[in-house]
């Protein structure tokens, strides 16, 4: 495996070198955001404040300062943002994650995870 390849497998790292997500596949919420504002489906400026907003309600309400509410908010302020910005709603978004969920709960270890077709 290269160095390359091995960085691929990390979690997205901050500038303190602390990882950004427990998990890599975390940081994929900001490579969507990052798609998104380069197709024009919402401004950087928006993203920024939307994840923004998203960090100060998650302190004001105590939650820990971790991998897993950074992660949190970063999700629902890209919800947020594609809900006020496309046609997609939030109970359309609520609804797929659920049947993502009962497919991953369903399939058996180390097997690829399908989502049945409607």
């Amino acid at each position: 495996m290269t160095a390359t390849e091995d960085d691929s497998l990390k979690p997205l790292a901050a500038v303190d070198g602390e990882p950004a997500f427990d998990e890599a596949w975390q940081a994929q919420v900001l490579a969507i955001a990052d798609t998104l504002v380069q197709g024009g489906m919402f401004s950087a400026a928006a993203w920024s404040d939307a994840l923004g907003a998203a960090l100060e309600k998650a302190n004001a309400e105590g939650a820990e300062d971790n991998q897993e509410t950074y992660y949190q908010c970063a999700l629902g302020a890209l919800e947020s943002l594609v809900a006020s910005n496309s046609e997609i709603d939030r109970q359309a978004m609520a609804g797929k994650r659920d049947d993502w969920e009962q497919a991953y709960l369903s399939t058996p270890h180390g097997q690829p995870v399908n989502l049945a077709s409607d």
